[in-house]
């Protein structure tokens, strides 16, 4: 039986039907992979989401794209998804990151498609670079453009591989590939990757070529790393050399006079085995001209080459349609089929599903390619950060696909045993960078309390854990904050532990404070079943943020804020409106004060008594949202000039506290619809500001669906859904989550609200509502309108966590 997407038995239907129903639909028609690739001035990357918009799987070890320069401001500027829409194309490349800010990380392991060597440095990536002619074409599983020299490259990819396919024009004679080892995304400062060394081998025919780059740096930092190869051509080329060159910039090596030495060798190494500054090497390939199509496989291993090898055995064939094909299926069977929808509404539909491919790009699922250790346990890397995913990621991968997040869990703990801490960043195997807290702990507790424990050692976790909150991780004297760690843990843990929270002389002393809080709050909750005599301890460390509220501080008529404390007790001068820079060494990180101060989840009943009670918590509230009272530039982190900041994490529980109000959940349905219509459509600057290895996605996600997570409790907040129908898998082959709705023609606001059959008047459910022990389907049914109803007449959210000082 065919399924439309108007069908009313949709969600009745998922409960029952097969995975290969499920792939029958074509979810993959409403996802556009180029939503996100551009920021608020058009046809530019500035300010943009920096997704990654080429070709990987869910979680895909392998992200085939092109990589590009940036036109409009300098040719070096960051493109960390590899993508601008206005940069020439400098390489196609296996390894990238999706949405992240800051300096790039990958862009590794290219091949470049070219007609002709004449005016070409093959050491010089602007040499060759190429303007795109068209539109380039994006489907999940599947990446295509046309390069000004006439070459259409199309490229797939599976887990550990990737397949691209290069037509040539008939009217040239040239048929080039060329791979500069040595390539990577490129930056400014001192953030910036770069290529340390590598080795390269072909077989005598030039079919194949294979061996390893070495690589270090970026965002993250850290020391060299290696990342293997194993390539095939489907055509014998008439001609192959290797070439090397000095060590320099691939995109400046006019400034050196760097000229290509070639050989006709089958091997070559940069330099010797731990020389940071080897040679750079690389490979031409050039084919008969009766080739006009011509199709390269390209296989990658953290571990050896001969797993690069062994992974060209995922594509066993040429095909690039069965590969794409592929990828598509898996994209809908793993991803979109959990959460189907009916709507005509096509707009909706196509935010909806690509927010869903973005939440699904990040971590890299890298099971058995850990270089480092031999473990039985899952492996994921590309945490970029889970300072940015815990609140709504982590929260979304829980509910839909539990598999998925106990198995991100596992490797968390795993990264603990074998490096002493779990992460907050990571990125090619190395831990780095912390934005603020220990946020693992987060993640951890959120899945603790929901329920996730098959193959989890919680008793490890909880180590973990206590590694976090007890031991001072050494200062790896970052120059953007000196002052403490930022490569892993808790850098200002020594002011924590003596002081309560953290002082002016720590870097981004009131975010973190409020970080450690929220993650001593996660050890108590974790606690209370793995070590209760700890329970105590850290839920009074959790009220840490209260010894720094600021009672006599005063910004636009409201008293009492957060503010940066020295260890005597007295405040630092400052505006809660500004955090100057709001970077590493700012007193808080991506938000102003204002906006850290609605920031206590596990405590809204103490920050609400402190901000003078009910009343005045929300004409507070509702100045957050007032245009024109922000005085923060954060650059690309900024959105709007309200001080609720839309583009950035610290802000995206705010607009929906009105929940902890009695009566004012209409207020977050009302805050909701604001801000999606005003900041996210289907254009290409379609989320505001970075999307964050796919936060702003899964914040996007949770508004469509009518809820939203409070992490680190079973607890999600009640919105209003965008949908008529909803069913939610909870897992493969688990129970299904039917949200319906009636009436959302008349309005968004909730008249009434039946959980499993029951009238409901609160305006929060718990996980056991949603998530039930008996695995029974669970279905909550909204009535909406146009008046702002106060049907939530029950008692507001928990606060877990309260504490009095």
């Amino acid at each position: 039986m065919k399924i439309l997407w108007t069908s009313v038995a949709t969600a009745l239907i998922l409960a029952i039907r097969s995975t290969a129903a499920n792939a029958a639909i074509n979810y993959t028609e409403h996802v556009n992979p180029f939503i996100g690739t551009e920021g608020p001035v058009p046809g530019t990357a500035y300010s943009a989401g920096n997704v990654f918009p080429g070709a990987t799987l869910p979680f895909g070890s392998v992200k085939v794209g092109i990589d590009t320069t940036v036109n409009r401001f300098d040719l070096s500027f960051s493109a960390n998804g590899g993508y601008t829409p206005d940069g020439y194309v400098t390489a196609i490349t296996m390894l990238h990151e999706s949405g992240t800010g800051g300096a790039p990380t990958y862009g590794l392991i290219p091949q470049m498609p070219l007609t002709t060597l004449e005016g070409v440095n093959v050491l010089d990536n602007l040499t060759y670079m190429q303007a795109r002619v068209g539109e380039d074409v994006a489907s999940p599983g599947y990446y295509k453009t046309q390069l000004q020299n006439g070459v259409t490259a199309e490229m797939s990819a599976t887990m550990h591989a990737g397949i691209m396919r290069y037509t040539y024009p008939n009217e040239t004679d040239g048929r080039f590939v060329l791979i500069d080892l040595s390539h990577y995304l490129p930056s400014r400062g001192r953030k910036e990757q770069a290529y340390s060394n590598g080795k390269l081998e072909r077989s005598d025919d030039g079919t194949w070529y294979s061996g390893y780059g070495v690589y270090r740096e970026g965002w993250s930092w850290g020391g060299d790393y290696r990342v293997y190869f194993c390539a095939q051509f489907d055509a014998t080329p008439s001609q192959s050399q290797l070439f090397s060159g000095r060590a320099t910039d691939p995109f400046w090596p006019n400034t050196t006079g760097v000229e290509p030495s070639f050989t006709n060798q089958t091997w070559i190494e940069g330099g010797t085995i731990g020389y940071q500054y080897a040679d750079r090497i690389g490979a031409l390939f050039e084919f008969p001209s009766n080739v006009t199509t011509l199709r390269s496989k390209v296989g990658i291993s953290w571990v050896s080459t001969d797993k690069a090898c062994q992974f060209l055995d995922e594509i066993p064939h040429w095909d690039l349609e069965a590969v794409r094909d592929a990828a598509q299926d898996k994209w809908s069977s793993d991803v979109f089929s959990k959460i189907d929808v009916t709507s005509t509404n096509h707009t909706q539909l196509e935010m909806f599903y690509t927010a869903m491919y973005h939440a699904h790009l990040l971590p890299s699922n890298r099971t058995g390619e850990n270089p480092y250790w031999e473990s039985d346990e899952p492996y994921y890397d590309d945490f970029y950060t889970i300072w940015d995913t815990f609140r709504c990621l982590h929260p979304l991968l829980t509910l839909i696909q539990p598999k998925v997040q106990i198995e991100i869990v596992r490797a968390l703990i795993d990264i603990w045993r074998f490096e002493r801490f779990m992460p907050d960043g990571r990125s090619h195997n190395f831990n780095g960078r912390v934005q603020g807290g220990s946020n693992s702990d987060n993640v951890l507790a959120d899945a603790y309390v929901k329920g996730l424990r098959d193959g989890i050692n919680w008793t490890d976790g909880y180590a973990a854990m206590r590694t976090n909150a007890e031991v001072q991780p050494y200062n790896n004297f970052d120059f953007e904050d000196p002052t403490g760690s930022t490569k892993e843990g808790r850098g200002a843990l020594q002011d924590w532990k003596q002081y309560g929270y953290v002082t002016p002389d720590r870097g981004r002393c009131l975010s973190k404070t409020v970080e450690y809080s929220l993650n001593d709050f996660s050890l108590s909750q974790v606690a209370r079943g793995e070590a209760p005599g700890d329970v105590v301890k850290y839920l009074n460390r959790s009220a840490g943020w209260q010894k720094t509220w600021a009672a006599d501080v005063t910004s636009l008529n409201f008293t009492g804020f957060l503010a940066p404390t020295y260890a005597n007790g007295s405040y630092q001068e400052y505006d809660p409106l500004s955090c100057g820079a709001c970077e590493w060494s700012s007193i808080s990180y991506e938000g102003v004060p204002w906006e850290y101060s609605w920031t206590i989840p596990f405590d809204m009943e103490t920050l609400i008594s402190r901000m003078g009670g009910l009343e005045v918590a929300e004409a507070r509230l509702d100045t957050m949202f007032i245009p024109g009272l922000s005085r923060s530039d954060q650059g690309g982190n900024s959105a709007g000039t309200t001080i609720y900041n839309p583009g950035n994490e610290p802000s995206f529980m705010t607009p929906f506290l009105y929940n902890y109000l009695p009566q004012r959940q209409h207020k977050s349905v009302q805050r909701s619809r604001e801000i999606v219509n005003q900041y996210y459509n289907t254009g290409r600057s379609g989320i505001p500001g970075n999307d964050d290895a796919g936060a702003m996605s899964a914040w996007l996600i949770w508004n469509m669906i009518g809820l939203y997570p409070v992490v680190t409790q079973p607890v999600y907040l009640v919105l209003a859904p965008w949908f008529e129908n909803i069913a939610m898998r909870l897992g493969d082959g688990g129970p299904v989550l039917k949200i319906n709705a009636t009436g959302l023609d008349e309005g968004p606001y909730v008249q009434s609200l039946r959980v499993n059959g029951q009238e409901w008047n609160k305006s929060w459910i718990s996980h056991e509502d949603i998530v039930r022990p008996d695995g029974q389907v669970s279905v909550l049914e909204f009535v909406l309108g146009a008046n702002q109803a106060t049907w939530d007449t029950g008692d507001v959210p928990p606060s877990p966590g309260h504490v009095e000082l």
